[in-house]
C-alpha cells in the first residue's frame, strides 16, 4: 500500500487535471493584451492583408491556431474560418441568453430577442457557407455578407433601448470581424473559381 503522502499527490494531481480538463472552451474571442505569435501561412497573411478584414490584427490573432496554419488551400482555409465564425457566434449568443434571464425593461427584453435572432440567422448562415465554399462560392460570399446588417441591426436596437453590456458589445464587434473575414475568403475562392453559369 502507498504512504500517506503519496497517495495524496496522486489525489492532488488527478484533481487538477479533472478541474482544468472541464473549464469551457467554447468562446473563440481572442483576449486584448494576450501576445499570439504570428501565423506564418501565407494563406493567413495574404487573407488577413486582404481589403474585406476589418481589423487585420484580429485577423492574425484568431487564425494562429496550428489548424489554421496547416490549412492546404483557400477552400480548407475558408472552411476554418466559418467553424470559427460560428463558434463565436455560438458563444455570444450564450451571452445573450443569459442577460435575457436577468430582469429588465421591455425595450431591452425587445433588443435582446432582436440580437438572440440575428446570433441564430449567423450560426445559419456561417454552416450553409463552410457547406457551399466549393459548389457555388458566389452565393457563399452573399451568404457571408447578410450577415453583417443582421448584427447591425441588434447593435442599433441595443443601442435605442440603451444595453449596457460591453461583453455584447464585444461580441457584435468580433463577430463584424468574423464576417469580414469570412467576406474576404468567399470573395477570393469567387475569383479562384469563377461561376460559369
Amino acid at each position: 500500500m502507498a504512504p500517506p503522502n503519496q497517495l495524496c499527490l496522486v489525489l492532488v494531481i488527478f484533481l487538477s487535471m479533472f478541474s482544468l480538463s472541464s473549464l469551457p472552451t467554447s468562446a473563440i474571442i481572442p483576449k486584448a493584451n494576450v501576445s499570439l505569435p504570428v501565423p506564418s501561412s501565407q494563406l493567413v497573411e495574404n487573407l488577413c492583408n486582404g481589403k474585406a478584414v476589418e481589423n487585420r490584427r484580429f485577423c492574425l490573432k484568431a487564425l494562429s491556431t496550428p489548424k489554421v496554419i496547416a490549412a492546404m488551400d483557400t477552400t480548407q482555409l475558408g472552411t476554418l474560418i466559418m467553424k470559427l465564425g460560428v463558434a463565436n457566434a455560438k458563444a455570444t449568443l450564450n451571452v445573450y441568453n443569459e442577460i435575457i434571464k436577468k430582469p429588465g425593461s421591455p425595450q431591452a427584453l425587445k433588443a435582446l430577442n432582436c440580437c438572440v435572432e440575428a446570433y441564430k440567422y449567423a450560426i445559419l448562415s456561417f454552416e450553409m457557407v463552410s457547406s457551399g465554399l466549393v459548389k457555388d462560392p458566389q452565393t457563399a460570399n452573399y451568404d457571408v455578407a447578410v450577415i453583417g446588417p443582421e448584427i447591425s441591426n441588434c447593435e442599433k436596437e441595443l443601442i435605442n433601448a440603451k444595453v449596457q453590456a460591453p461583453r455584447l458589445l464585444a461580441g457584435n464587434r468580433f463577430m463584424k470581424y468574423y464576417v469580414s473575414m469570412g467576406y474576404e475568403i468567399t470573395s477570393t475562392l469567387e475569383l479562384e473559381n469563377p461561376n460559369e453559369y
